[in-house]
């Protein structure tokens, strides 16, 4: 195998709250220009959906369940990481969607414009340009951060 393709399958809400899914796919849709590529249900709770990103990768949500038990909230938590040109647009829109800002976009020391927004269903995603430094760069931008104490403002 030469190629892996990642894809997250975000959990919704709570088990003895379906719906959440739904108010999921809808703010995916207008934050990140999303489309529902597939949704299947189990009575009222979305059991999968897949929502198509531009740029050719895909995100997945479901409501929760006894198998898996709910969002960031409840469990723990994965940050998700999105490249684009612009980061400013895409986290206003996540905020004007109910989301909430963690870190504001701003130039980083590492070469890339960056910000962290967390979505209406405790999910936080990291949101920016495309890093412009080698890896050799980054990491000395990211010590001489370290050293100025600067380093526990970090935004990735």
């Amino acid at each position: 195998m030469t190629t892996l393709q990642l894809t997250p399958k975000l959990v919704i809400g709570r088990p003895d709250e379906p719906g959440g899914a739904d108010r999921a796919i809808a703010y995916y849709r207008q934050v990140l220009g999303a489309e529902v590529v597939s949704r299947h249900t189990m009575g009222r709770a979305v059991v999968f959906a897949e929502l198509a990103l531009p740029g050719g990768s895909s995100l997945q949500v479901k409501d929760a369940d006894e198998h898996d038990p709910g969002s960031p909230e409840q469990v723990g938590g994965v940050i998700l990481s999105l490249v684009c040109a612009d980061p400013d647009a895409l986290v206003s829109r996540a905020l004007d969607g109910g989301g909430e800002l963690v870190f504001p976009v701003q130039d980083q020391p590492y070469g890339s414009r960056q910000g962290r927004f967390r979505d209406p269903f405790g999910h936080q995603w990291i949101v920016g340009t495309p890093l412009t430094m080698s890896e050799a760069q980054i990491q000395d931008a990211l010590d001489v951060w370290d050293a100025a104490g600067e380093g526990s403002q970090d935004s990735s």
